[in-house]
């Protein structure tokens, strides 16, 4: 009797005693945050980083991208201004061909060293065609000043070239030479003569 009694009276105390004394594991556990809350804000936290990673990555892959075009533009101009160069000089050796081949006899048709300054002709045009050269189309076309460049008046059609004074030439596209050639400016009116019987105007004294 004596030890129950003593059992009740410890139960009696504990709960007003001190909880660590008690042993109750619930007192030994810290105070635990909402881990769901925390975890939807990290992960929104990482989405963000994560957006914002891509859209520098993909800012620097079209950055990259524009530079790799630009630099091959540049590349593929400097090449082009390189041609355009070399075939402007080239031209006045061509020009110089065209006029010893017509200045020549017709009759030395057949000889060797004439053939041969005609084949070397034939050979620097090709040349000049497989790199994109070609002539411009000047004599009874209509006077265009992108082409063309007037060096003076003729009788003939008026707004029409009639004559080639030197030959032009482009590379693909862009004007390297413009034809030098005559523009025609209309047909002159013949002055009506006098009938018969009609007075001429008298010469003042």
């Amino acid at each position: 009797m004596a030890d129950e009694q003593e059992r009740e009276n410890g139960e009696e105390a504990a709960p007003g005693g001190d909880p660590s004394e008690a042993g109750s594991p619930q007192a030994e556990a810290p105070a635990e945050p909402d881990t769901l809350e925390a975890a939807k804000t990290l992960l929104q936290e990482e989405k963000e980083k994560a957006r914002r990673l891509l859209a520098n990555w993909q800012r620097a892959e079209a950055d990259f991208a524009n530079y790799k075009r630009r630099v091959e533009q540049e590349r593929n101009e400097a090449r082009r201004l390189a041609n355009a160069a070399l075939i402007i000089n080239i031209l006045p050796v061509l020009d110089d061909l065209e006029r010893a081949l017509a200045s020549l006899n017709i009759q030395l048709v057949g000889l060797t060293w004439f053939d041969g300054i005609r084949l070397i002709y034939r050979k620097l045009q090709l040349v000049l065609e497989s790199a994109g050269v070609s002539q411009i189309e000047a004599e009874g076309q209509p006077f265009d000043p992108r082409f063309h460049e007037a060096v003076m008046y003729g009788e003939g059609e008026e707004g029409k070239v009639v004559a080639e004074v030197q030959r032009g030439y482009k590379l693909n596209d862009r004007v390297l030479r413009p034809a030098m050639v005559v523009v025609g400016k209309g047909k002159e009116k013949k002055k009506e003569k006098p009938t018969e019987g009609e007075e001429k105007p008298e010469e003042s004294s």
